[in-house]
């Protein structure tokens, strides 16, 4: 077995337990800046959500007409969303993926969300966001809320550690080529089930892929 392989175990393993206790991780409501940003999407465009746990995103964006695909590694996770998509008649293609072994087609979706993603290192993460924005299609938005550092003053959710933050200047670095159409760092408070809940410092940031550019 790779390091790599065995890290992906661990955190499954991790996820998997937190996601099969009763009731939900981070609740049962969408959340707050993907339900407000959303509104910026065409009727029946298609969305990736990016580690969607236990379908709250997704299952909204699929109720609010949107076309989804969604995955995260946690097997439990996609299965809680599976079945509660299905009792609320809602239609998303649900899978079981992390960042690595999820095949990020170039300019297939006209948007992604990726919110509190923040279980990659730098190097990871570098993959990850090249991986969003190639799937983007020219034109597409993708929707990101984390935490930034002064997240570690609170301890009300998130990794813990300063190199899974993020930053406006991080952003940037990572989307040279995004057109930005918010990026914001703030504090409120977040009741996102036991996941998040408390007082939090977060940046939310929604970037345009010019539509001129090459696809992917």
């Amino acid at each position: 077995m790779s390091a790599s392989d065995s890290d992906f175990n661990d955190a499954r393993a991790k996820w998997d337990e937190r996601f099969s206790r009763p009731g939900r991780w981070f609740g049962d409501r969408p959340n707050t800046f993907l339900r407000r940003e959303a509104a910026r999407l065409a009727p029946a465009a298609t969305v990736l959500s990016v580690a969607d746990g236990e379908g709250r995103n997704a299952i909204h964006l699929a109720e609010s007409g949107y076309r989804v695909t969604a995955f995260d590694l946690s097997p439990v996770a996609v299965e809680k969303a599976r079945r509660w998509a299905a009792e609320r008649g809602a239609r998303v293609d649900f899978q079981v993926a992390d960042i690595d072994s999820w095949i990020w087609t170039p300019s297939a979706f006209d948007a992604v969300a990726a919110i509190f993603v923040q279980f990659a290192g730098p190097a990871s993460r570098a993959r990850m966001f090249a991986g969003m924005w190639r799937t983007l299609k020219p034109g597409g938005l993708l929707l990101v809320q984390g935490y930034t550092p002064k997240q570690l003053e609170y301890g009300t959710g998130g990794p813990g550690r300063l190199d899974h933050l993020y930053t406006s200047q991080m952003l940037r670095e990572l989307l040279p080529e995004a057109q930005w159409q918010v990026l914001s760092e703030h504090e409120e408070t977040l009741e996102e089930g036991s996941g998040h809940s408390g007082r939090s410092a977060l940046i939310d940031a929604v970037a345009l892929k010019p539509a001129g550019g090459a696809p992917g």
